[in-house]
């Protein structure tokens, strides 16, 4: 059996071992420093536990396999696992070192999160999960204590794969039935059952049920037994009526009466758009009502001639520094003011919709979500405390606007940054792009243009 101890060398010296960051009933994680980049990394291999069974052998095979797998779930909000390195028979997973504390310690410091601040981690757990869930897997441990925050930052970050297993939709298996009391659902307290993403579902309601009221929900196998569980309203009454029934119907005792999706869960907090099929996909039936989906507007003559092609081309290739360059000059375009080179108040305040939401489709569809003005859309709203449109809003609020601008990463340590340091990736935070005319106009204009321009968006969008 092994277990590593500070100062160790491992693989011929590139890796230095600091201390042993925690242990579970799984694994255990070293912190480390490679060299010569002298980065500080984490590693994590099977614990002294697992090492004596007499399978141990077989559960390397699966700790590996499902360490490739993980690594094949590139998303910004999971933790980034960079290779497998076997040292003495023993394989180890280098992962990156996330430098911020876990959900379960700060909520024991702040208690009760707002709503807004809570639901913005959950999303952000919750597109992780998706991801996670593409790839056959699911986590079957989400729990405050395995997000973390990263320091400095409001991003929310999944840790802890150890319990992750494959999963078929439909299909009774077998799995070990380890579990965190509070979080997992009745189906976890047994080993054979039919798992599928319902069973992350229930553990992310749960999670958000902790933010919310800094308590532990009552474990599934104590409602089993006729317990009801508490509402979250009933510890926090600021909690929306909305929030509470999506936590109680997420967290369901039975996986048939819960969202099936993570996805479903999303739109139940408000915090996803629904999905609308268009009409196209299939030809109607002489008998079948065409219904135009509500977002698209039939051109009139007064809606400009754009030409997105050039934009939708840089995206595709993931050039985003040029798509949002690109994306002004197509601002610049859809109001005539390509020779100015720049757009007064009243035509942001009056931008037309119809370019505003295909701009928008391209930047959301080529970037995975990750980037569009519905997204930020989304994140105002969030941190304003509103659920949706802020329809009467005239001005944007300065102070909510920096709130913002903190969140999708365009300022930092209280400063805007230059355009030059914005982030041209998908590494990028959340709503970080597009940055209309950032990097094109000086900073002192380009500001005080925003509060005329976010409330269009709103009102479009």
């Amino acid at each position: 059996m092994q277990l590593w101890t500070p100062n160790q060398s491992l693989q011929n010296g590139r890796f230095i071992i600091q201390k042993v960051l925690g242990s579970g009933g799984f694994g255990v994680t070293y912190s480390a420093i490679e060299y010569p980049t002298g980065q500080l990394c984490v590693i994590k291999t099977l614990n002294q536990q697992q090492q004596s069974q007499t399978d141990f052998q077989q559960q390397q095979v699966k700790f590996v396999n499902e360490a490739l797998r993980l690594r094949g779930c590139s998303h910004s909000h999971i933790v980034k696992v960079y290779e497998m390195i076997k040292e003495a028979e023993l394989w180890g997973m280098v992962m990156e070192h996330i430098d911020g504390q876990d959900l379960w310690v700060y909520v024991d410091e702040h208690r009760a999160l707002p709503e807004s601040e809570a639901l913005r981690y959950i999303d952000q757990v919750g597109k992780a999960l998706e991801s996670v869930h593409q790839q056959g897997l699911l986590h079957r441990d989400v729990k405050p204590n395995n997000i973390l925050l990263r320091r400095g930052t409001q991003e929310a970050v999944l840790i802890d794969f150890g319990l992750a297993r494959e999963f078929a939709v439909g299909i009774t298996g077998s799995m070990t039935n380890a579990r965190t009391a509070g979080y997992a659902p009745i189906e976890q307290y047994e080993r054979r059952g039919k798992f599928d993403a319902y069973t992350d579902v229930y553990a992310l309601a749960a999670t958000l049920y902790t933010l919310l009221t800094a308590e532990i929900p009552l474990p599934a196998n104590f409602r089993k037994t006729g317990i009801p569980l508490p509402p979250p309203k009933q510890f926090n009454p600021k909690i929306s009526d909305t929030v509470n029934n999506a936590i109680v119907e997420g967290m369901a005792l039975e996986a048939q009466d819960r969202p099936q999706t993570v996805r479903e869960f999303r739109e139940l907090l408000g915090i996803a758009t629904i999905k609308i099929q268009p009409p196209f996909v299939d030809k109607p039936s002489p008998a079948d009502p065409i219904v135009q989906p509500p977002f698209v507007d039939k051109p009139s003559p007064a809606d400009p001639i754009v030409d997105y092609a050039k934009l939708e081309s840089l995206l595709k290739a993931h050039q985003w520094k040029e798509a949002d360059c690109e994306t002004y000059l197509v601002m610049l375009q859809a109001v005539g003011r390509q020779n100015e080179g720049w757009m007064r108040a009243q035509e942001l305040s009056n931008f037309p919709c119809t370019v505003l939401r295909e701009i928008d489709q391209l930047w959301v569809k080529y970037s995975d979500s990750k980037f569009g003005l519905s997204i930020q859309q989304r994140i105002w709203c969030s941190i304003r405390g509103y659920p949706g449109k802020l329809d009467r809003l005239n001005r944007l609020d300065s102070a909510i606007f920096y709130e913002c601008g903190n969140y999708v990463g365009w300022r930092r340590n209280n400063e805007w940054l230059i355009y030059d340091n914005f982030t041209f990736s998908l590494d990028a935070q959340e709503g970080h792009l597009p940055s209309f005319g950032y990097g094109v106009e000086p900073l002192h204009e380009w500001l005080p243009r925003c509060s005329d321009f976010f409330p269009r968006i709103l009102r479009c969008l």
